[in-house]
C-alpha cells in the first residue's frame, strides 16, 4: 500500500533541497567572520571543508550531514571557493564517519542546537495542528513544524518524520473541526444528515445530489424548485453560527469537499468526518441556493422589462406608415396656417381647404395612440408578464429574509405589505401601501380613482427590489453574492497597511494635491504643444481631435523568417505535445485528488479529460475517439482531479515555465498584457441557451474573457454572459491570476473601459491603456477651471468634484485594499456599484477619481505614438490567441452545449490550458529552429524574432483518433523538420566536428 504523503515533490524540493542558483547560494551560505573562525579551528583541507558543509546544512535546510546522501556538489564547490580549498577534498571527509559525527556534536554545542528525539514529537504535532487549523495544504503545515523546531533550537529530523508529524497534526485538526461542527446537534439532526445520502427509490438519487443539482434556465418553475431545495436544506435546522467555530479557510475547504464529492465518495469517510462535511455542505448549499434563486429571479424580472421594451418597439415600428401619414397631415396643416397668417385670412378656413377639418379631426385618436406609445413606460409592458412573476414571487418572499440598513426602509415595508396580502389571500393593495420606487411609476400605479393597480404595484416593487439587492442596498444575511455592501470590505484597521503598501495616501488632500499639480501641468503642456502642431499624429480640426491611425506593418524580412521557422517545426499530434509539455513543466502535479491530495497516477486519462474540455468533444466522444483510455477512467478522473483551483494551478505552472524560457523575452518581459472576450455560441436553444447580444447576431451564447501576456501566455480566463459588460472583469485577471507574472501595463478595447476601472487600476498600481473607439468624443477632466486651458475648450468636460473624493476617500481606500487582499472579486464590487438605482456617493466619488486617471491616460495616449503601438500590438496578441482557440474548440461547430456555469468554466480553463501548452511547446522548438538557422549562417536577429509568434498550429494534428496508448516518450527533443539535403548537410557537419 502506498504510504500517505503530506508534501508534493515541488514542496519537498522547496523546503528540504539545497538551492542550485548562484544568487540563492550566496544569500544562504556566505560565511561571515564568525563562521570562518569556527572553520579555521580545524586542521586539514578536508576537515575544514567538511565542517563548513555541516555548518551550512544546519542553517538550511536545517538537517545535519547525511553520510548516505552526502552533500550537493554545488554547495561543496561554493564553500570551497570561499575557503580557497579544492572541492575534491570533501571526498576524503565524507569517508570519515566518526570525524563527521564529532564535528556535528561540536557544531550543535557552538550553535546551541540539539538533535530531535521521540520526545519532540508532541511539539511537532502541536505545531502542525496550529498550522493546519487554517489549511490542509502540506507546505504551510511542514513550515509550521520547521519553524517550531528552529525556535526550540532543535536540528530538523528526517523529512519523513516531519511529514508523519504533519499528517498527525492535520488529522487532529480535522477531528477538532468536525467536533466543532457537530457538537450540539440533536439526535434528530444527525438522522437527517445521514438521510441525505440515502438513495430515494422513486428518483434513484440521494437528497444531497438532488439539492446540489441547481437548474440554470431562467424559468419561474425553476425558482420554485430552488426554493423547495432551500427548504429541504433548512429542514435539518442547522444554526448559521456553526460556521464561526471553524477557521474560514478550513470551512471553505470542507465546503468545497462537500460540494464536489459525489455521495458514494462521502460514504467512504468515517461517520464523524462524513457528517462534518455534510454540515459544511449544507451551510454552503443554503448560501448557493439563495444566490441561485435570487439570480434567476433577477433574470426573469429583467426579461419581463426587456421583452416588454422589444414588444413596444415592434408595435411602434408597425405604425411607421401611420406616423408618415400623420406627419404629412401635420405638415399640410402648418403650411395652411402659415399661409393664412401671411395673407391675413382665416386659419380654420385655410386648414379646411388644404387638408380638411374632418380629416384632421379623424386623425386625433391615431395621433394620441402613437404619442402614448412613444412615451409608454416600460413598466406597463413588464406588468403584462405579471402571471410569470406571480408563479415565484410569493414563495420567494416567504423563503428570503430581505434586510436594509433602516428598519423603516420603504422597500422592506412594501415587501411586508405584499407578503401580508399573499398570506391573507387578498387582492386589493391598501391605499397607503409604501411606494419605494420612482415618482413616474407612482403616477402609473395609482389610478384616477385613487386605487392601486396590483399588477403594476407588484411589478414595480420587485423591479425596484432587484436593483437594490444587486447593489447591496438591500441584502440577505445568509448569502454569498447578495450580502450587505460593507460586508465585502476590510475593516479600516486591516485596510490601512495594505493601502500603505500600495502607496495610497491616508488623506485625500495629499492625493488630490499631487494629482491636481500633475493634471494641471499636463493639460497646459498638451494645450501648448497641440496649438503649435507638436503632437505627433494628433491635430484639432473643427473643435474635434483628429488622431492618425497606428501603422504596425511587419517587415518583409520578419515575415520570411517566421515562414522559415514554421517550416522547421516538427510535426506533432496534440496528444504527444501535451505529454511532452507535461514532462517538461510538471503541470499535471497541480491536479490533486480532492480527498487524498495526491497527484493523478493515470496521466493519460487526465490529459484526455483536459483535451475533451478544450476541444469541446466531451468525455463520451473523447473515449470513443481515443485508444488507451476508457469512458469510466475519464469520468472518475474528472470527478477526482478537475476543479477550478487545479486548473488555475496547472496553468500557472506552464506560464511560469514559459516565462523562464530565454526566447520568451523576445516577445516581451512579462509586464504587459491585454484582455478581450471571445464569443462562443450555445449548443442549446430556448431559455437554457444563454444570453443574446446583438453584437454577435441572433444566436445565444456567452464569452470566454481571457488575459494574455506580452509573451503570448493566456494566464487567466473566465466565463461571462454575452449580455454582460467586460469592464468589471478586467481587474479579476490582473489581481488573481496566480502566476509569477508581474503585470504593470494592461490593454483592452472600448468594452473593457470605464472610469471605475481607470480609477481602480491606477490606485492598485496598474497602468490601464484601453484602445477607445470613441476617443475623439471623450472629454478631458480638470480640477482647475476649464477656462485655464482655452486651446482645449471644445474637448474639456466638467470639473472634477473634489469634495466628493475628499468625503469618501476612506471608503475608496477600503475598497482598493479589499480588492488587493482578495477579500472580494473586483467584478462583484464593480457590478454592485453599477447597480445602484440611485447613484450612491462611493460610486460617484470613484468615478471622479477615474475621470482624473482617464484624463492623464488620454494625454499619454495622444502624446505617445509608442504607447498606441504597444496597445495595438498587445490586443493583436489577444486576437492571435482567439484564432488558435477557434482552431482547437471545433467539435459541435464550436457550440458549447454545457448549461451549468461550472461546466462552462471547465471548457474555458481546459481551452486556456491547452493553448498555454502549445505556446510553451512551440517556444521550445522555435528556440531549436533559431539556433539551427544561426548555425547555418542564416540571419535570425531578435528584432525580427519580435514579429514572430508561438501560437501557430499548422504543424499540430488536432483531429483524427487520439492515440494515447501510442504516444512516444522520447528522452530528448524531437528533430526539426529539415529538408533532405539540409538534413544530410547537418549530419555531415556534426560528423566533421566529432572527427
Amino acid at each position: 500500500m502506498t504510504r500517505r504523503s503530506l508534501l508534493t515533490d515541488a514542496e519537498r524540493q522547496r523546503l528540504f533541497a539545497v538551492p542550485t542558483d548562484r544568487d540563492e547560494l550566496a544569500r544562504r551560505y556566505t560565511l561571515d567572520l564568525t563562521d570562518l573562525a569556527l572553520v579555521s579551528g580545524h586542521r586539514g583541507d578536508a576537515n575544514m571543508l567538511g565542517f563548513a558543509v555541516q555548518l551550512a546544512l544546519l542553517r538550511h535546510p536545517g538537517f545535519g550531514l547525511s553520510v548516505v546522501t552526502g552533500a550537493p556538489a554545488t554547495l561543496v564547490t561554493f564553500l570551497a571557493e570561499q575557503l580557497g580549498i579544492e572541492p575534491s577534498a570533501f571526498t576524503a571527509y565524507a569517508a570519515r564517519v566518526a570525524t563527521a559525527s564529532e564535528h556535528a556534536r561540536e557544531l550543535e554545542r557552538a550553535l546551541g542546537l540539539r538533535v530531535a528525539t521521540r520526545a519532540d514529537l508532541p511539539l511537532m504535532i502541536d505545531a502542525a495542528a496550529t498550522a493546519a487549523w487554517s489549511t490542509d495544504n502540506g507546505g504551510p503545515i511542514a513550515e509550521g513544524i520547521i519553524h517550531a523546531l528552529r525556535c526550540a533550537r532543535i536540528v530538523l529530523p528526517a523529512p519523513d518524520t516531519i511529514e508523519r508529524a504533519g499528517l498527525a497534526g492535520r488529522a487532529r485538526v480535522r477531528k477538532r473541526a468536525a467536533n466543532a461542527l457537530l457538537s450540539g446537534l440533536s439526535h434528530e439532526q444527525i438522522i437527517k444528515l445521514d438521510a441525505l445520502l440515502a438513495v430515494d427509490p422513486a428518483t434513484g438519487r440521494t437528497p444531497l445530489a438532488w439539492a446540489r443539482d441547481l437548474p440554470v434556465a431562467p424559468k419561474a418553475n425553476h425558482v420554485r424548485e430552488l426554493v423547495d431545495k432551500l427548504a429541504t436544506v433548512r429542514a435539518v435546522g442547522l444554526d448559521p453560527a456553526l460556521a464561526d467555530r471553524v477557521h474560514p479557510d478550513r470551512l471553505r475547504g470542507l465546503m468545497r469537499e462537500g460540494r464536489l464529492s459525489p455521495p458514494y465518495a462521502l460514504e467512504r469517510y468515517t461517520p464523524h468526518r462524513r457528517r462534518a462535511i455534510l454540515v459544511a455542505a449544507l451551510l454552503d448549499l443554503e448560501s448557493r441556493l439563495t444566490d441561485a434563486a435570487l439570480g434567476m429571479a433577477d433574470r426573469l424580472i429583467g426579461a419581463s422589462f426587456t421583452r416588454g421594451k422589444n414588444a413596444r418597439e415592434r408595435t411602434y415600428a408597425a405604425t411607421s406608415r401611420d406616423v408618415g401619414r400623420l406627419m404629412r397631415l401635420l405638415h399640410g396643416t402648418i403650411e395652411a396656417v402659415e399661409a393664412a397668417v401671411r395673407e391675413g385670412g382665416d386659419a380654420l378656413t385655410a386648414i379646411d381647404g388644404a387638408v380638411g377639418l374632418d380629416r384632421l379631426l379623424r386623425a386625433k385618436p391615431d395621433a394620441a395612440a402613437i404619442a402614448d406609445l412613444a412615451e409608454e413606460d416600460p413598466l406597463l409592458r413588464a406588468a403584462d408578464r405579471h402571471v410569470t412573476l406571480r408563479k415565484f414571487a410569493p414563495l420567494l418572499l416567504e423563503a428570503i429574509d430581505f434586510r436594509a440598513s433602516r428598519s423603516t426602509d420603504p422597500t422592506i415595508a412594501a415587501l411586508a405589505t405584499l407578503r401580508q396580502l399573499n398570506r391573507l389571500g387578498k387582492r386589493d393593495v391598501p391605499r397607503d401601501a409604501p411606494m419605494p420606487f420612482k415618482k413616474e411609476w407612482r403616477r402609473l400605479v395609482v389610478g384616477a380613482d385613487g386605487r392601486i393597480d396590483r399588477k403594476l404595484y407588484e411589478t414595480a416593487v420587485f423591479a425596484h427590489l432587484r436593483n437594490r439587492w444587486r447593489s447591496g442596498d438591500v441584502w440577505v444575511e445568509r448569502s454569498g453574492e447578495y450580502r450587505r455592501f460593507d460586508s465585502y470590505l476590510l475593516p479600516a484597521a486591516e485596510a490601512a497597511p495594505i493601502a500603505a503598501s500600495l502607496g495610497l495616501a491616508a488623506n485625500a488632500d495629499v492625493w488630490l494635491t499631487e494629482k491636481g499639480r500633475e493634471l494641471d501641468w499636463r493639460l497646459r503642456r498638451f494645450a501648448h504643444r497641440l496649438a503649435r502642431g507638436q503632437v505627433g499624429g494628433v491635430a484639432m480640426k473643427d473643435g474635434r481631435l483628429s488622431i492618425a491611425p497606428v501603422r504596425t506593418a511587419t517587415p518583409p524580412e520578419a515575415a520570411a523568417l517566421a515562414e522559415r521557422i514554421e517550416a522547421l517545426m516538427p510535426r506533432v499530434r496534440v496528444t504527444e505535445l501535451l505529454h511532452e509539455v507535461a514532462r517538461e513543466t510538471g503541470f499535471l502535479s497541480a491536479f490533486t485528488n480532492l480527498r487524498t491530495r495526491r497527484a493523478a497516477d493515470n496521466e493519460t486519462a487526465l490529459l484526455a479529460v483536459i483535451l475533451a474540455d478544450a476541444t469541446n468533444l466531451g468525455l463520451s466522444r473523447m473515449a470513443e475517439a481515443s485508444q488507451g483510455v476508457t469512458r469510466d477512467q475519464l469520468l472518475w478522473t474528472r470527478e477526482a482531479y478537475i476543479r477550478d483551483e487545479t486548473y488555475r494551478a496547472a496553468l500557472a505552472c506552464i506560464v511560469d515555465a514559459h516565462n523562464a524560457l530565454p526566447i520568451a523575452s523576445v516577445w516581451g518581459d512579462g509586464t504587459t498584457s491585454a484582455s478581450d472576450g471571445q464569443f462562443f455560441r450555445s449548443g442549446k436553444r430556448g431559455d437554457a441557451a444563454g444570453e443574446v447580444n446583438a453584437r454577435y447576431g441572433v444566436d445565444p451564447g456567452f464569452a470566454f474573457y481571457t488575459h494574455t501576456s506580452d509573451q503570448h501566455d493566456p494566464f487567466h480566463a473566465t466565463v461571462i454572459s454575452a449580455a454582460e459588460h467586460e469592464a468589471p472583469f478586467v481587474l479579476d485577471g490582473l489581481l488573481h491570476h496566480g502566476t509569477g507574472l508581474s503585470i504593470a501595463e494592461h490593454y483592452t478595447d472600448t468594452g473593457g473601459s470605464t472610469d471605475h476601472v481607470h480609477a481602480l487600476c491606477a490606485l492598485l498600481g496598474f497602468r490601464f491603456c484601453p484602445r477607445l473607439r470613441d476617443f475623439p468624443d471623450r472629454r478631458l477632466a480638470s480640477i482647475e477651471p476649464a477656462a485655464r486651458y482655452p486651446a482645449l475648450k471644445s474637448i474639456m468636460g466638467k470639473r472634477v468634484r473634489v469634495e466628493l473624493i475628499r468625503e469618501h476617500w476612506g471608503d475608496i481606500v477600503r475598497l482598493v485594499a479589499s480588492l488587493k487582499a482578495g477579500a472580494v472579486a473586483p467584478s462583484a464590487m464593480l457590478k454592485k456599484l453599477a447597480a445602484y438605482e440611485r447613484q450612491n456617493q462611493l460610486d460617484l466619488a470613484l468615478a471622479e477619481v477615474g475621470r482624473i486617471c482617464r484624463t492623464l491616460f488620454m494625454i499619454d495616449w495622444l502624446e505617445s505614438p509608442a504607447l498606441r503601438r504597444r496597445c495595438h500590438a498587445g490586443l493583436n496578441k489577444s486576437e492571435q490567441r482567439h484564432v488558435l482557440a477557434g482552431a482547437i474548440c471545433t467539435y459541435k461547430q464550436g457550440r458549447i452545449a454545457d448549461h451549468s456555469r461550472e461546466a462552462q468554466e471547465y471548457r474555458a480553463s481546459g481551452l486556456n490550458l491547452v493553448i498555454a501548452t502549445i505556446v510553451h511547446w512551440n517556444s521550445t522548438y522555435m528556440t531549436d529552429a533559431v539556433a539551427h538557422l544561426r548555425a547555418m549562417g542564416e540571419p535570425a536577429p531578435d528584432d525580427l524574432l519580435t514579429h514572430t509568434s508561438p501560437v501557430g498550429w499548422e504543424h499540430i494534428g488536432f483531429s483524427g483518433d487520439f492515440l494515447w496508448d501510442r504516444v512516444a516518450v522520447p528522452t530528448g527533443r524531437r528533430p526539426l523538420n529539415l529538408p533532405a539535403p539540409e538534413a544530410h548537410r547537418l549530419m555531415f557537419t556534426q560528423r566533421s566536428l566529432l572527427a
